[in-house]
């Protein structure tokens, strides 16, 4: 295997080496690379301030269009990002709309994606707090931003060892449709972002401050 000889103690003649596989040093310079290329550009903000809050609303109305009270219906979220768009959306439609309360749980998918055995990085799982089985219910999956779709066929594999639900819609804030590996549809759409190369961040007041979508080109 190749490898990297690198030096932890440069003040010493005799000096301490640690042989590192090159694929960590590699990963690990592509990802500073990555961050320095994005820190260096501006951000273009997309969606935020009312705007951001009206279009909330306006997937909380297009919900209640197609559920009314949403009997046998259960909402989602997907950890991490998914679920702070799945709090403002079980909020708003069971405070601002009157809606009853309905279940509502968290889903981490950490160890049912793709590729949780192939990742050289550490991995950091959520928990996840769904205390009910989805067994023939109407099931309203909430995610930030659907992008390659794999984070989606994970959450779809953990709501299996819930149950066989009846029926299940995808809810997003953003919806990046050319760039899909898996044929993944999102049933609700926040905004659609047709660009391939660009990089889409949503930011949460909860967690920046702030309510934003930014694109980074």
């Amino acid at each position: 295997m190749d490898v990297l000889i690198v030096c932890v103690d440069c003040l010493h003649w005799e000096g301490n080496f640690y042989f590192i596989p090159f694929h960590f040093y590699f990963h690990f310079l592509i990802k500073l690379l990555t961050f320095a290329v994005m820190s260096e550009k501006n951000a273009k903000v997309v969606l935020s301030g009312k705007r951001f809050q009206i279009m909330i609303d306006r997937l909380c109305q297009e919900l209640i269009e197609n559920y009314e009270l949403f009997d046998n219906t259960c909402l989602i979220g997907i950890q991490t990002k998914g679920v702070y768009l799945a709090n403002r959306i079980y909020h708003r439609l069971t405070t601002n709309f009157g809606i009853p309360k309905m279940e509502y749980g968290k889903l981490d998918i950490t160890f049912y994606r793709d590729d949780f055995r192939t990742t050289d990085k550490p991995l950091k799982p959520n928990t996840t707090e769904i205390n009910f089985l989805v067994e023939s219910k109407k099931v309203i999956l909430v995610d930030d931003v659907a992008y390659t779709g794999r984070t989606i066929q994970a959450a779809l594999t953990g709501l299996n060892y819930y149950g066989r639900p009846s029926k299940v819609e995808l809810l997003t804030l953003v919806d990046r449709r050319f760039n899909r590996h898996v044929p993944i549809t999102t049933d609700y759409i926040g905004m659609t972002v047709d660009t391939v190369d660009a990089y889409v961040k949503v930011e949460w007041a909860e967690t920046t401050g702030t309510d934003q979508v930014l694109l980074y080109s």
